[in-house]
């Protein structure tokens, strides 16, 4: 006798235990079969996640190498990262990565039923990516001041070290990291768990903090510049973006959805 299971589009992922139960007249037979992991999948129309395009499919969900612009806008520098999604091991760190977030902890039903909506695990490996909420972290962000006990964060080419590290200290957030490290690793674990990623870096990043639209200078009667505006800008500044429906704003926003991991604020 064969058996075929089809999952739900919309299924939750991560790991499922398979059981055969045969029920005849009062007894009752059960066996263990094993145990399986659910991804998204980019190649179903069903999905949230579905990328019609398959040269697309093998960039942003199957490419294991990349290349991260970082520098400034005068000189750009191309570093080469090795995502390694499919490498020993970085399954399940991405599946016990969920299991470790406050979302989890604060309510593993409600936590879990949500785990077949992209929007919400994206947000949640966005948390998880930086160790700064107290949450077991992967990494810990450093912007100045020695690096000489720890990891410098241009030392790094690629997640898995990162990855495996973190496992290995027992999850304790791994130092150190910066924007390039973070948008590194986020996009090695949603494309790992099947969710279709990308880098975009930004030149000049300008950072807005009273939501007018320009960045304020301000400057004395002499031309001295004065330290009054919290306003700033950035040689550059790399997130991720990721592919998948909006259902709740529109159609007109399908597509690039924008998530960072670099730690500016504590997360809500």
């Amino acid at each position: 006798m064969n058996f075929i299971i089809s999952s739900p589009a919309n299924a939750v992922i991560g790991r499922y235990n398979l059981i055969l139960q045969v029920t005849s007249g009062n007894k009752i037979f059960s066996r263990f079969l094993g145990q399986f992991v659910l991804l998204f999948n980019p190649w179903c129309p069903g999905d949230d996640v579905y990328m019609a395009n398959e040269n697309e499919r093998q960039e942003y969900v199957l490419n294991e190498n990349g290349i991260i612009f970082v520098g400034n806008a005068k000189y750009i520098e191309a570093r080469g990262w090795y995502y390694g999604q499919f490498q020993d091991h970085i399954l399940n760190i991405c599946l016990t990565m969920l299991d470790l977030s406050l979302y989890y902890r604060q309510d593993p039903a409600i936590d879990v039923s949500r785990r077949g909506d992209p929007k919400y695990v994206g947000r949640v490996i966005s948390s998880m990516i930086n160790g700064n909420d107290n949450d077991n972290g992967v990494l810990l962000g450093k912007w100045q001041g020695s690096f000489h006990s720890h990891e410098n964060p241009s030392r790094w080419d690629g997640s898995v070290v990162i990855l495996q590290k973190w496992r290995q200290d027992n999850y304790k957030p791994v130092q150190y990291g910066q924007c390039w490290v973070f948008a590194g690793v986020m996009c090695t674990v949603l494309r790992c768990l099947g969710i279709p990623t990308r880098l975009v870096s930004n030149f000049n990043s300008a950072h807005d903090v009273d939501r007018n639209l320009s960045i304020d200078k301000y400057y004395d009667s002499s031309g001295k510049s004065l330290n009054i505006g919290k306003d700033s800008t950035w040689d550059y500044h790399v997130w991720n973006e990721s592919w998948f429906i909006r259902p709740d704003l529109g159609t007109s926003y399908n597509g690039w959805q924008v998530l960072d991991a670099t730690p500016q604020e504590q997360s809500k």
